[in-house]
C-alpha cells in the first residue's frame, strides 16, 4: 500500500461508519468503472487502428478539410 492511501485510510477510519462505506462505495464504484474502460479501449484497438487508417486515406487523399471556426 503506499504512502497516500495509507494517510486516506487512516483518515477514513476516523470517521463514522456511514461515511466509511459511503467513501469505500465510492473507491469500489471507480475501480470498477475503470476496468469496464479499461476493458472497452484494450478490445477496441483494432477498430481504432482501422478508422486512425481511413481518417489518413482521407487526408492524404484532399477529401477533408480544416475545421472553420
Amino acid at each position: 500500500m503506499t504512502k497516500l492511501l495509507e494517510i486516506a485510510v487512516e483518515k477514513i477510519s476516523k470517521l463514522p461508519g456511514t461515511e466509511q462505506d459511503e467513501i469505500a462505495k465510492i473507491i469500489l464504484d471507480e475501480i470498477k468503472d475503470e476496468k469496464v474502460w479499461y476493458n472497452k479501449f484494450r478490445n477496441s484497438q483494432n477498430e481504432l487502428s482501422v478508422l486512425a487508417d481511413e481518417a489518413l486515406k482521407e487526408f492524404n487523399d484532399g477529401k477533408t478539410r480544416p475545421e472553420e471556426l
